[in-house]
């Protein structure tokens, strides 16, 4: 059964790239939007775990608000769907105008200074359409880590649809990613991450909208250990076609304090960005799966003797 699930799932996808980009922009909107508002009325597992995140993030909504403010979220996502599915099809003017980040400086600078720059970003919008208007526009390639996900042919699909965008992909899992993008931090280039949902066991706890959470440790540690700038970014829609964006000022290595220490200090700095740009753009933030401690299953306590 299991198997079976996974083939339908990898042939669901493969049915969105390959029709999807097909359509007419105004029809993939209106498609996705229909789509978004049918799984929001259906109340499946995600779209409650969205609603319960978004009460994190905003506490004192109303239960009315948080209903619309979901309603908002799906359609987000949705929007975040369609448009990944057109990328591929997507003329490089239309990528090169589908984007308008705020203070590019930081990075641009950052790279022309040859350290190499670490870009953190939440799940905020369209991460992929960022990454292919950097390397568009700005003519960067850059180096991320994708999870690996199941069947192994949707994770196939992912790391080519990535790579047809000008990206290098590194599975999350293997032990070797770290060192690669050291390794490409150090030659002066540059690494993107999504960084607000931790996938180890070694995340770092940090405060996030009053609550503990754990959020990956990588890009602090890359910044201390090849010297690259790291800088967080946070994504958002607008009522227009164009997906806006701010490059957030440098979080620096505390000069002060053991490696632990300062990892926890600037992995804290890039939640409180994180933060500031959700609490800003909430509808945007797509996240459907537990994050909060609170809200997720204890880890079972090691046998006797043994160290977590």
């Amino acid at each position: 059964m299991q198997g079976l699930q996974e083939k339908l799932t990898d042939g669901l996808y493969g049915i969105g790239w390959s029709t999807v980009k097909t359509l007419p922009e105004p029809v993939a909107v209106h498609l996705g939007r229909t789509i978004a508002d049918v799984a929001f009325k259906q109340q499946g597992k995600g779209v409650r775990r969205l609603r319960a995140n978004y009460a994190r993030v905003l506490p004192d909504a109303s239960p009315e608000r948080l209903a619309e403010l979901t309603r908002a979220g799906m359609r987000s996502y949705l929007r975040y769907w369609m448009e990944s599915f057109r990328l591929p099809a997507w003329s490089k003017e239309r990528i090169n105008t589908g984007f308008d980040p705020k203070d590019l400086h930081y990075l641009t600078d950052g790279l022309a200074s040859g350290r190499g720059v670490i870009l953190a970003l939440p799940h905020l919008a369209n991460w992929d359409l960022a990454g292919a208007w950097v390397t568009t526009k700005l003519r960067t390639p850059f180096t991320t880590v994708a999870e690996r996900l199941k069947p192994e042919t949707l994770y196939d699909r992912f790391v080519a649809y990535r790579e047809g965008l000008g990206m290098e992909v590194l599975p999350h899992s293997g032990g070797t990613a770290f060192g690669t993008l050291a390794r490409r931090l150090r030659e002066g280039g540059l690494v993107c991450l999504v960084a607000d949902r931790d996938l180890s066991a070694s995340g770092v706890q940090v405060d996030f909208f009053g609550e503990p959470t754990r959020m990956p440790a990588g890009p602090a540690l890359l910044a201390q250990q090849t010297g690259a700038l790291l800088l967080p970014v946070t994504l958002w829609y607008d009522d227009s076609p164009v997906m806006q964006g701010q490059v957030h000022p440098p979080v620096d290595v505390p000069e002060t304090g053991t490696r632990a220490e300062k990892t926890s200090v600037m992995t804290q700095a890039l939640a409180d960005a994180f933060a500031a740009g959700i609490a800003d753009h909430p509808e945007d933030w797509h996240m459907l799966q537990r994050l909060w401690l609170a809200d997720l299953e204890p880890r079972p306590e090691p046998p006797d003797g043994e160290r977590p």
